[in-house]
């Protein structure tokens, strides 16, 4: 059960770098490149993403496994924007991340799935 909850993790990890690394060291270089770099890390983002939700699928529901993804994000966001992009953490991480647990006990309020 956490090890589609891991490679989600590492998914987030490479999908962050893909979305937002280019902010701080690529502002110079031309676009088609950093669309090119960025896609080249979506693919490990990508060959991480597909087998956390095969193997979660058999753990989770559909919504359950959205809405792990969607706490993973955020927790890997606000560490990337901190230690990386060197951001104040804010206060509105915590508020997000407080809806984000709202989010997750609806989803779960049911419990885990049988069966799979």
């Amino acid at each position: 059960m956490f090890k589609p909850i891991a490679l989600l993790v590492f998914s987030n990890l490479f999908m962050t770098f893909a979305w937002y690394g280019h902010l701080k060291n690529m502002s110079a270089k031309p676009l088609i490149f950093v669309i090119l770099v960025s896609w080249g890390i979506a693919f490990f983002e990508y060959t991480l993403q597909v087998p956390a939700n095969r193997i979660g699928i058999q753990y989770f529901n559909i919504g359950q496994l959205k809405i792990i993804q969607e706490v993973v994000t955020m927790a890997v966001f606000a560490a990337f924007a901190t230690f990386y992009m060197k951001e104040p953490l804010k206060l509105d991480y915590l508020w997000a991340g407080i809806c984000l647990i709202g989010a997750a006990y609806f989803m779960f309020r049911g419990g885990l799935p049988t069966g799979g």
